[in-house]
């Protein structure tokens, strides 16, 4: 299945947030800036990539759910194996 562009908006928006975050570190650490205020920054780029992550998820599942015919059309086991690999 593919995603719905209008749909991926916001995930794309969150995305370009954290790459502009991950460039603040990058520029942080070649300026030799404080450990804690890099590890700050950095846990900030993580948990937008989680966010990215878990929106994609719940809109394809969203899409799967709306889309079905009366047969199910959610792979259970693909589904939980993607929410695993964002833990």
């Amino acid at each position: 299945m593919e995603l719905d562009p209008t749909e991926m908006g916001k995930v794309i928006n969150r995305l370009k947030r954290a790459q502009g975050q991950l460039a603040g570190v990058l520029r942080m650490l070649e300026e030799g800036r404080d450990c804690e205020d890099v590890v700050t920054q950095l846990s900030a780029v993580s948990r937008a990539l989680d966010r990215a992550g878990f929106a994609i998820i719940a809109t394809s599942m969203r899409q799967c759910l709306v889309d079905s015919d009366g047969e199910e059309s959610v792979d259970v086991q693909k589904l939980e194996k993607l929410f695993l690999s964002l833990a």
